[in-house]
């Protein structure tokens, strides 16, 4: 699936709120650097903002997964 097909799945799971996907693919990101594991299959040459985005269009990840982040 291209880049711009995932984006807007992920943009509808987030009610086309770009300011939210931003805040949640970017919080997603940083835990994925500092050791989270992908919730999808994922390629070893991929950045952890494009898994994110995967993420949050598969409906694995969403608001609820980065709020209790401190």
């Amino acid at each position: 699936m291209r880049t711009e097909q995932i984006t807007a799945k992920a943009l509808k799971k987030v009610d086309d709120d770009k300011y939210l996907l931003s805040i949640i693919v970017a919080k997603r990101a940083e835990q994925l650097a500092n050791g989270a594991a992908p919730l999808v299959k994922v390629d070893n040459k991929e950045k952890f903002t494009d898994i994110a985005l995967k993420e949050i269009a598969d409906g694995k990840v969403g608001l609820e997964s980065i709020t209790d982040i401190k």
